[in-house]
């Protein structure tokens, strides 16, 4: 499936189509004559968890409001397309043209009021419009389940919070916020007893209980559970930094105090935010 481009391949300007000339670079590093030794090496499943990676990498970019941060973040991204996409091409399966035709026929398909002559009423229902062609699709792909193209693959808190989702579509739901933390206490209620009991096998399925529970809440409140433990991580991560350096003023290190003295600088910290 060779991709042709307007301009010669072994040419090296800065001005031709940069799509195709990252297409041509990736060419070159799979070549078998000359190319990349580690590139060559490279299957889906060892470039898998740098595309997640990097995906993470472009949210984070964005979480710091960080731009020029982001435009780099969504090159590393698209390289992955590419390289994907380039192995793929090399199987004889698909090419680049082939990922971006299938997303814009998908993109067509599933916005049939502005490509088409369909009308919403409103944006619930076009959510259920949406959620209607999805089902349509998920059947021609004989994946009949309301959860079978959840992708396994995903972060657990992220496919709790879509798996939760899903299944609310079809009415399965706690009503309200409320009851999902009445839930969260009984979970907690019931780690305690098997913490205590020192079953750490049955402390652990527990946990995901509340973990998946948590996950729910977060749905509920709108709130995505990644970007909320992030801003948490951060924070953590800002007042320890606090600790420390308040620490070494004492020409003391975090092992050289007590939890104690480390706990009142914590607070310290967290007075310093509010302030």
């Amino acid at each position: 499936m060779p991709l042709s481009s307007p301009h010669n391949e072994n040419a090296d300007s800065e001005d031709r189509n940069p799509i195709f000339r990252l297409i041509e670079i990736m060419a070159r590093l799979r070549d078998p004559d000359g190319g990349c030794p580690w590139d060559l090496e490279q299957t889906f499943a060892t470039i898998a968890p740098y595309t997640v990676e990097e995906a993470y990498e472009v949210a984070d970019a964005i979480e710091r409001g960080d731009l020029t941060d982001l435009k780099e973040e969504l090159g590393d991204l698209l390289l992955q397309v590419v390289f994907h996409s380039r192995m793929a091409q090399e199987q004889g399966a698909f090419d680049i043209r082939d990922v971006a035709t299938a997303i814009s026929d998908k993109m067509i398909r599933r916005h049939p009021h502005v490509f088409g002559d369909h009308a919403y009423e409103d944006l619930s229902a076009q959510v259920a419009g949406w959620e209607e062609l999805k089902a349509q699709e998920r059947k021609a792909k004989a994946k009949t389940g309301v959860l079978d193209d959840v992708p396994a693959g995903l972060p657990a808190l992220t496919r709790a919070v879509k798996l939760t989702k899903r299944a609310a579509r079809v009415g399965f739901d706690w009503p309200s916020a409320a009851e999902v933390l009445a839930k969260l206490r009984e979970e907690t209620e019931e780690i305690a007893v098997e913490i205590d009991a020192g079953d750490m096998a049955k402390a652990r399925e527990e946990l995901g209980d509340i973990l998946f529970v948590c996950a729910n809440l977060a749905r509920k409140l709108d709130v995505d559970p990644e970007d909320a433990l992030r801003a948490t991580n951060a924070k953590f991560a800002r007042r320890f930094a606090f600790i420390e350096a308040a620490l070494a003023q004492r020409g003391k290190t975090p092992d050289q105090s007590d939890l104690a003295e480390m706990d009142a600088l914590w607070n310290d910290a967290k007075a310093a935010e509010k302030a």
